[in-house]
């Protein structure tokens, strides 16, 4: 005897996404699309697979991300590729490779898929999905003000409350290495207090320290020296103005001298959102300036500034149940071999026009058809029996109150005819299907007037009224 297969399990830190979850994701990628396409954002897609080259430049060597995290291996040609851990580096490459820095400014988001190799855990997985916006070309405060706006507006969207932006300025090529030294001198002071990876990032990349969430590192990072201290005058007169452009447009955020990011191309102005409900892991969107980015990439001098949001923890504020549908707008029940074929006839019109609608593939009886429409949790059942093929007619059975009434039967030329529009966007099942029955009356008068005799029901004296008027 064989053996039975054993079962093959997802990857550890990578989930399946699965109604209705799948339905609220959906709804946040359409709020994203929508809010970022007012701002005149266009979408790019770039490979999830790059160059391990363009991730150790961009992010800088030393990071964490790089030196643990990626997911890096060698492709039969020799080549070193890597899945890529974030999107900036991606779009940037695209920008220089496929030369529109000669075609002036561009604003781009997309969305997708990113890969590190974390410890999976509430709100982070080894695939994790991310929004990103990138503006490049932009150097003007005003730029990086609106993408903070805009970042606000979209968790305003998604009806996403008690969440703070953040904001701090990390300085630029001039007064950022003054500020290094003197946070090197400093955290220098307290080296024996701080963990294995921070004694290491002191030298390679003291501002990480700062970012550190082990409780010795959060403290000594409390007491150090801030780079507002530091910053030129240019720095400072750019995030004056960004707090300007916030203040006029009612976006509330508060200064934090201690933000910083976790990536080496960070300049000037930098950001997160921090939701109050998610405990240690809270930001769910970051980002900033990284005027010198494109250029240590091989293309112009170029400045720009985008952000990310976290999808996997963004979902986590927000109830799945809220969104989707919990089951189709209409079942048909269809017994007998002609009214199964009539049946699926119609499904199929009115499947054209946007609705959810249902049919047992199986021929099975009465009530097996019914148990069927119930566990989908349909919303109406229509009723397609033979006597009634003959008689014209047609059933609606709302499964809530249990409400059941007999209809006119429409043609089906009649529902081809229906504006597609009104089906799946305004009007119920029998609405439907009343508006098909009424071009059938404006078609041909007197064939509707015989047919409303034959039916002594409210539906049937409303279409009749209708036509008279």
């Amino acid at each position: 005897m064989a053996a039975k297969p054993t079962k093959i399990a997802a990857v550890r830190g990578m989930k399946d996404l699965l109604p209705p979850e799948s339905d609220l994701w959906r709804f946040m990628e359409e709020a994203a699309r929508l809010t970022f396409g007012t701002y005149g954002y266009r979408e790019i897609r770039t490979p999830v697979l790059e160059r391990t080259e363009l991730f150790a430049r961009a992010m800088g060597a030393t990071t964490d991300v790089v030196q643990k995290e990626m997911y890096t291996f060698t492709d039969r040609a020799g080549d070193s590729l890597t899945l890529r851990p974030e999107a900036t580096a991606g779009v940037c490459r695209a920008f220089i490779e496929q030369g529109l820095y000669s075609q002036g400014q561009f604003k781009f988001f997309t969305l997708g898929p990113m890969f590190r190799h974390e410890r999976p855990q509430k709100g982070r997985f080894r695939q994790f999905t991310q929004f990103n916006v990138e503006a490049l070309g932009f150097a003007e405060p005003m730029i990086d003000a609106e993408q903070i706006v805009m970042l606000a507006q979209l968790l305003d969207r998604l009806g996403v409350a008690n969440v703070e932006i953040h904001l701090n300025s990390l300085g630029d090529d001039q007064c950022r290495p003054q500020y290094k030294a003197a946070l090197i001198v400093y955290l220098e002071q307290h080296g024996a207090r701080l963990c294995d990876d921070c004694r290491r990032r002191m030298r390679e990349n003291p501002l990480r320290v700062l970012d550190c969430k082990a409780e010795g590192c959060k403290q000594i990072a409390e007491q150090a020296p801030t780079i507002s201290a530091h910053w030129c005058d240019d720095c400072r007169a750019h995030f004056e103005e960004v707090q300007e452009f916030l203040e006029a447009a009612g976006v509330k955020y508060t200064v934090d001298p201690r933000l910083v990011r976790g990536l080496d191309y960070y300049t000037r102005t930098t950001f997160e959102a921090l939701a109050g409900d998610l405990g240690a892991q809270n930001a769910v969107a970051g980002g900033g300036r990284y005027d010198n980015l494109i250029k240590e990439l091989g293309g112009p001098d170029t400045p720009a500034t985008g952000f990310a949001v976290g999808v996997d923890r963004l979902s986590l504020l927000i109830d799945a149940k809220r969104f989707g549908q919990s089951g189709p707008d209409l079942f048909f029940v269809a017994v007998g071999p002609q009214a199964r074929r009539r049946a699926f006839a119609e499904v199929v019109v009115l499947r054209e026009g946007g609705l959810w609608v249902e049919m047992s593939s199986a021929d099975t009886g009465l009530n097996s058809q019914l148990k069927r429409a119930n566990k989908l949790g349909a919303a109406r059942v229509v009723f397609r029996m033979e006597d009634e093929l003959d008689r014209g007619v047609i059933t609606f059975k709302d499964m809530d109150t249990g409400h059941q009434e007999e209809v006119l039967a429409p043609s089906l030329g009649s529902m081809k005819n229906l504006d597609p529009v009104l089906w799946s966007n305004a009007y119920c099942a029998e609405m439907v299907l009343m508006r098909s029955l009424f071009d059938d009356a404006v078609n041909d008068p007197s064939a509707f007037e015989q047919k409303a005799k034959r039916l002594d029901n409210p539906m049937g004296k409303r279409m009749k009224i209708d036509h008279q008027d």
